[in-house]
């Protein structure tokens, strides 16, 4: 492991999606607190595993987090109301 990647790249691999991944030297959104990038130390589809591991690592400063598929939602754009249609009965 050790490469570092945004979120995003890490939500985009196949190696990571459906898997808990332990982030190091994490930068964070500020609005959200959420890291957006940082150094993947481990991966692993059972958390308390992969636990396990990042502690005997001495690693104790590390974010983990699920890794789901990437939800990107299209929002179609709004009509000013001028534009609408009226519907007639």
């Amino acid at each position: 492991m050790g490469s570092r990647l945004t979120w995003r790249q890490i939500c985009r691999s196949e190696d990571y999606r459906g898997r808990w991944v332990a982030l190091d030297n994490c930068r964070y959104d500020q609005s959200t607190a959420s890291p957006t990038e940082g150094d993947v130390v481990d991966a692993d589809e059972d958390l308390a595993e992969l636990c396990r591991r990042i502690r005997e690592a001495d690693k104790t400063h590390c974010a983990i987090l699920f890794c789901e598929d990437e939800v990107i939602v299209e929002s179609q754009p709004q009509l000013p109301p001028s534009s609408w249609r009226t519907m007639q009965s």
